[in-house]
């Protein structure tokens, strides 16, 4: 949510950094509903002024003795209009905080202006992509091969895009959560959290999910519980309507989670493998920081994510998003793409994003410096790091030609295995 008072005066300019996100702000809509709705507000405040001269005059009507009837039907009658003012006010503000629901975060002025995720920009690459003396396989024919990765049992429990991992699969799955966790929590200062996996409204409107996405996600019927897009949504609203001690920022929290997604506006996008799920698991990192401190964090939380890719040895490249490839909350993000040369290109693995005080704003979370007013914390978070894909890039990354795959040595004490042989063993 946005800053009301700035975003009144200077409508024209928010305007004109939403656009370069793409997103055509209403600036004639925004002005009506902010003026019925201060117009409603101001008449419900003027009538209970003149209702508590009214009663005061009465009071002085009857201590003098007398007749009060006339003003006591006056002010039964203000009453009366007050409450139904109050009613219209309340869908005046309704409707305007709808309204501003809708409308997404603008973009921090360092982000690249752009059309498409193809003006996406580059920043740096880490690692070279493996050389292979024979053709590389995509994870789809590998792990069946290996007997460690099963999506037609899967598709027979649930339905397609959903997996199945057997074995040494399912075991290389929960190394990885382990060790993201123990390289968050002792290497990088974070608190590891265990959120609940399903979530109310409130904390999905809080991270900007609801209203604007609410066909990407899994409602339960006749509850208001959502299962968890992402471990974003729980952690980050652990301080929902909550004043933080500003000394003690910035607060780290990591938590796993199983993320659930209907991938409701990705029809025909990467439908083969796990890469794009209705179930998959990931380690997520969520900062609370003062707001003079939050581009710092997010360059510091995105070399948190970086690091597990390096300790892993997988080749990546980190590109900035442009304007319009932004998430709704987003002011800046970072994308990490690992090489997958099963499939000889680059697919997301990380988003670290700086959402400013959009999130603080929608969810009230605040900090008090000392002897200062409350103020909006900034918040970030990044996947650190999404474990299928993790997965997939092992599997992928480190084939053999005998149809093996070796561990890499960080995992190798999670695993008490050095390679995950053809015969799909462990050893």
């Amino acid at each position: 949510m946005h800053d009301l008072a700035a975003f009144r005066k200077e409508v024209d300019a928010y305007a004109r950094r939403l656009a370069a996100r793409g997103f055509v702000l209403d600036v004639d809509r925004f002005r009506e509903l902010d003026e019925a709705r201060r117009k409603k507000l101001a008449e419900v405040e003027e009538l209970r002024a003149l209702r508590k001269r009214e009663s005061a005059e009465i009071g002085k009507l009857r201590k003098a003795g007398r007749d009060a009837t006339e003003r006591q039907l006056k002010v039964r009658q203000i009453g009366e209009r007050i409450s139904a003012l109050e009613a219209e006010a309340k869908q005046a503000e309704e409707a305007f905080r709808d309204f501003m629901a809708g409308v997404p975060n603008v973009p921090h002025e360092s982000v690249p202006a752009g059309g498409s995720e193809a003006d996406n920009v580059e920043l740096k690459r880490w690692g070279a992509p493996p050389e292979f003396d024979f053709e590389p396989k995509a994870h789809w024919d590998l792990g069946p091969q290996l007997g460690i990765l099963d999506l037609e049992r899967a598709a027979k429990v649930a339905r397609a895009r959903f997996a199945v991992y057997w074995g040494a699969g399912a075991r290389l799955e929960r190394a990885l959560i382990t060790f993201m966790l123990d390289v968050h929590t002792s290497e990088h200062g974070y608190t590891e959290v265990l959120p609940p996996f399903l979530t109310n409204s409130a904390a999905l409107f809080g991270t900007g999910q609801l209203p604007k996405f609410a066909e990407d996600l899994f409602k339960i019927q006749d509850e208001d519980l959502w299962l968890v897009p992402t471990a974003e949504v729980p952690v980050t609203n652990l301080f929902a309507k909550e004043i933080l001690d500003a000394a003690s920022l910035p607060v780290k929290l990591c938590a796993y989670t199983p993320c659930f997604r209907s991938e409701a506006g990705s029809y025909g996008k990467d439908v083969r493998g796990i890469i794009r799920q209705h179930q998959f698991q990931k380690v997520e990192l969520v900062k609370f920081t003062r707001p003079e401190d939050s581009y710092d964090e997010l360059e510091k939380l995105t070399a948190d994510a970086e690091h597990i890719l390096e300790k892993l040895g997988l080749p990546y490249r980190r590109v900035v998003l442009c304007t319009a490839d932004l998430g709704f909350s987003a002011a800046k993000t970072y994308d990490l793409e690992v090489w997958l040369p099963g499939q000889g290109t680059f697919k997301e693995i990380s988003s670290c994003s700086n959402f400013e005080a959009f999130q603080a704003r929608r969810a009230s979370i605040r900090m008090r410096r000392a002897g200062g007013k409350p103020e909006f914390v900034h918040t970030l978070n990044g996947s650190g790091l999404a474990v299928g894909r993790t997965w997939v890039a092992i599997v992928e990354n480190f084939q053999q030609k005998d149809g093996s795959v070796l561990i890499p040595d960080a995992l190798q004490p999670y695993l008490n295995a050095e390679v995950l042989g053809a015969d799909g063993r462990l050893w």
